[in-house]
């Protein structure tokens, strides 16, 4: 099979193995034609494992590499994140197996986060809308439109110290990204239903102990642990965080535009 290169985020990875095009068709805007600098060659293998049972994901790691292992996957990676195999039984074990690689990724490499939320464009900032399960993330997202989307599931977060942005998400549940470039994060709303429209803001205290369940993450060392917490912590220093309170109709825009 030829080499591809996806592109997420600002990275390059070099995707080669034994797969099928058709699996990897929902990531065909994020294929680039080769010719950049690789930061992580991913070899992936198709047919491993049973069909998905449930997200338990088990994690052995030594000084030379570390195994993320569900029913319907297997990731290898090395300890300096730069190579990676990936065994996976469908699809749906593709996907989540690649949200799992790319978060702790990033984290490694303290370049962001992947937060569990939908983010929409308004003029030329970003707003993320997270929450608990059910909250509402996609049918804020469906709300939002005709502004450019970026997310409906997972956002990917660039946490520099001078600016936090987010980037176009190949990890979507319904919906997919119209926006192709990144733009600054301008808010994170935290989302609860409710029959009026009404937003509060969060110190950073709360706002950090709320954001910290909503980052796709598995841990397997207390170094990583701390990265993560390290880079929540300039998010909630750089970007307000408030808990939106929102009907089920688009006027919820008004306390944000």
């Amino acid at each position: 099979m030829d080499k591809l290169v996806l592109a997420i985020g600002d990275h390059f990875i070099e995707v080669t193995g034994d797969y099928s095009l058709s699996t990897l068709l929902s990531y065909d805007s994020f294929f680039k034609n080769g010719g950049q600098k690789v930061d992580l060659i991913l070899t992936l293998k198709e047919g491993y494992g049973d069909p998905f049972m449930d997200y338990e994901v088990t994690i052995t790691s030594t000084e030379d590499n570390i195994i993320f292992q569900r029913a319907d996957y297997l990731i290898q990676v090395d300890a300096d994140y730069r190579k990676a195999e990936i065994y996976y039984y469908d699809g749906l074990a593709l996907k989540h197996s690649l949200m799992n690689l790319y978060s702790n990724f990033i984290v490694h490499h303290n370049w962001g986060v992947l937060l569990h939320s939908s983010s929409v464009i308004e003029g030329s900032k970003a707003h993320i809308f997270s929450g608990q399960s059910g909250a509402g993330k996609s049918t804020v997202a469906k709300m939002s439109q005709p502004r450019d989307l970026l997310s409906d599931e997972a956002a990917i977060i660039k946490i520099t110290d001078d600016e936090v942005k987010v980037y176009p998400s190949p990890f979507w549940s319904e919906l997919r990204a119209s926006h192709v470039g990144e733009a600054t994060l301008s808010s994170i709303q935290l989302l609860y239903q409710a029959k009026i429209n009404r937003k509060q803001p969060l110190k950073k205290s709360q706002a950090l102990m709320q954001l910290i369940d909503k980052v796709f993450y598995w841990s397997y060392s207390p170094a990583q642990t701390t990265q993560l917490m390290t880079l929540l912590k300039q998010v909630v220093e750089q970007v307000p965080i408030y808990e939106l309170y929102f009907k089920k109709d688009p006027t919820f825009w008004e306390l944000i535009s």
